[in-house]
């Protein structure tokens, strides 16, 4: 079977000025191309589609991620296109990509198989440039704060006190923690300072929060970017930053133009993750396909009890949104391996452990169904080796909750893989839903972040420093009680543990920090061993990544997580090849695990507490990343 890039590079787009004319009437002088096919919508068009009626918003979530993959983002691709194909005027929405995981672990975030948006390539790496103007509106601010302290600080910033941090889009674990300023009286006034990723800077989220660039400028001005001596807090208007950011982001926040494999068309704007930030694409780009289709499809990053609650709890509060629909995607390998089986033994039928593992599927059921209140439908990204007595389980449990699951095969078949998944859509869009929040607005910062743990993590509380528990109720005291809670924390597991598989209850989710986004207009509350910036993994991804003498890129966009479907020859996954030297010894470093050259200088990374046998074990499938990440496997 071909590779995504391979079958990317071979799909006959059309111009994208003839998709948004023909399937949108979106005139060409209402786009502003890059190149022939990209393109802009202009915000002055999308002001005029405001009186429209909304087409109906269905959302794609999923399990809790695995190495196993789910195929999230090739689901709603897949979905998109059977919706076209049954006749309705459909559109899907997505995140774009960020060069983190692309050139990390994870690799590419365009669907996989044939279900991928294009130009590939292009999307996966610079775009449009919108990451690349976000990063720069970020920096200049950070900029404009350390200028300010060295031309007098008349602000009186406490460099003690600074919150706002540099950002880049990428992984890079020697930038979380720095120290600015050396080197003399004319380099500034040397201060700790750091990194995130450019996902998850706060800029990202009013990037793709904001319904205009006169609402850009304010919540941009609003960004508590330090507080004084007295703990007076300093934000970025009284900087004068808002302005000159504002004009870096203009462009920007134009929603991005593409289509599918099948000629379908495809906004992707914004791309904040799902664990450290609220994870969904721009409020305009939605709303802009809601005026402008049928259907819209969208998808939250990770599990259901993260993009989803943020999807929720955080967009659609602020947006108006209300979704009609749910889909959850599962794999049946994925689910075997919440039921403890190991990656290097999922290919085989083991039903014991996908009936311990269908318990992680359960719970997203609940969630999805009786606390946010959507009719949902369980889409199996399936797989050849997937047997019909796993399969008939699976069924037979999700039915208990009064839910249907379907096979689907968009990977290998497109839209038509996922016909049938389509129908059921469409049927559970025009029934009555009770499409609620987890919590009120009125509510206390800890009991929102008390209500999430409890009702969605299946924790039995919450827990903080005195430090973490005295900002906590600053913040509430200095009016923003109101906002909801973003929760930065694993994607891997309910728990703040990425080590626990399944359905944990009886945890507690401690919260190690608290950020206020006051721009975005939410409270940050970290847990755990979260990183908002990763590292590189022991073989950064993908190694193969080239420019070929024409002009061309080569090599292979790893996108384990969004190509979980599987036609009949497609190659299963490899474990061993991620590290090849290893290949060859992984009995002998089973045995005698200080053996092992990932572990040459430590026996034990200080960000996962991964002994050296669970490493080893995970050779070629799963690896640690410094974020404390584990990454997905990847193919020959």
């Amino acid at each position: 079977m071909l590779s995504n890039i391979e079958i990317a590079q071979q799909a006959k787009m059309k111009r994208i000025s003839q998709i948004a004319l023909e399937r949108l009437g979106i005139p060409e002088d209402q786009l502003e191309p890059y190149g022939h096919y990209k393109a802009k919508v202009s915000l002055k068009y999308i002001e005029s589609l405001k009186d429209r009626p909304d087409g109906k918003l269905i959302l794609v979530t999923a399990i809790s991620p695995t190495p196993a993959g789910e195929g999230k983002t090739t689901t709603t691709v897949g979905l998109g296109d059977a919706l076209n194909q049954l006749g309705k005027k459909a559109i899907i929405c997505l995140r774009e990509p960020a060069l983190g995981p692309v050139f990390g672990v994870k690799g590419g975030a365009a669907g996989g198989g044939y279900s991928q948006v294009v130009p590939m390539e292009d999307i996966n790496l610079h775009f449009t440039g919108d990451f690349s103007a976000i990063a720069l509106a970020n920096n200049l601010l950070a900029a404009l704060i350390d200028n300010h302290i060295h031309q007098g600080n008349e602000l009186g910033f406490d460099v003690r006190r600074i919150t706002w941090r540099r950002v880049v889009d990428a992984n890079d674990r020697a930038l979380r923690q720095i120290v600015i300023g050396l080197g003399g009286p004319g380099n500034g006034y040397p201060r700790e300072d750091g990194f995130d990723i450019v996902v998850a800077s706060e800029i990202m989220a009013i990037f793709c929060l904001a319904t205009s660039l006169k609402d850009l400028k304010e919540r941009l001005g609003n960004i508590v970017v330090g507080y004084t001596r007295d703990q007076k807090p300093i934000r970025a208007r009284d900087l004068k930053a808002h302005g000159p950011m504002t004009v870096l982001l203009k462009n920007a926040l134009a929603p991005n133009l593409v289509q599918t494999l099948e000629n379908n068309p495809a906004f992707i704007h914004g791309g904040p993750f799902a664990n450290i930030a609220h994870g969904c694409n721009s409020v305009i780009a939605t709303k802009t396909a809601l005026k402008l289709a049928d259907y819209v499809v969208t998808e939250a990053g990770f599990g259901a009890d993260l993009g989803a609650e943020k999807f929720i709890d955080i967009k659609c509060r602020k947006a108006g949104l209300r979704p009609s629909a749910s889909v959850i995607v599962a794999t049946i390998r994925a689910l075997k391996y919440h039921g403890g089986v190991e990656v290097k033994d999922l290919g085989r039928e083991n039903l014991e452990a996908l009936e311990k593992g269908i318990v992680n599927l359960e719970r997203h059921i609940d969630n999805v169904r009786n606390r946010y209140g959507l009719p949902c439908v369980v889409a199996i990204n399936s797989r050849a080796e997937d047997t019909e007595a796993e399969v008939k389980l699976l069924i037979e449990r999700a039915a208990r909750y009064g839910v249907k699951v379907i096979r689907a095969t968009h990977f290998a078949e497109g839209g038509k893989g996922a016909l049938e998944l389509a129908r059921e859509v469409v049927r559970l869009c025009d029934e009555p839903n009770n499409f609620r929040f987890v919590y009120e607005d009125n509510a206390s910062l800890w009991d929102k972040m008390k209500a999430v743990a409890t009702q969605i993590y299946g924790a039995s509380d919450i827990t903080a420093d005195t430090k973490v528990r005295q900002q906590i109720q600053q913040l509430q005291d200095a009016g923003y009680g109101h906002y909801p809670i973003c929760v930065a924390k694993t994607q891997y597991s309910f728990s703040t543990d990425p080590k626990l598989r399944g359905a944990p209850t009886g945890h507690v989710v401690n919260i190690r920090e608290v950020r206020l986004a006051a721009g975005a207009e939410f409270i940050v509350m970290i847990c755990g061993d979260i990183m908002t910036i990763g590292g590189l993994p022991a073989r950064p991804a993908p190694p193969s990544l080239h420019l070929d003498d024409g002009g061309r890129v080569g090599g292979c966009f790893w996108a384990p997580s969004g190509g979980g479907a599987a036609a009949p020859n497609r190659r299963p996954f490899s474990f061993l090849p991620v590290f090849p030297r290893f290949a060859h010894r992984r009995s002998a470093l089973l045995a005698d695990p200080r053996r092992a050259p990932l572990c040459s200088q430590r026996r034990r990374s200080p960000e996962t507490s991964l002994p050296v046998r669970t490493i080893v074990e995970r050779i070629g499938s799963v690896v640690w990343e410094g974020g404390g990440s584990i990454a997905c496997a990847r193919r020959r």
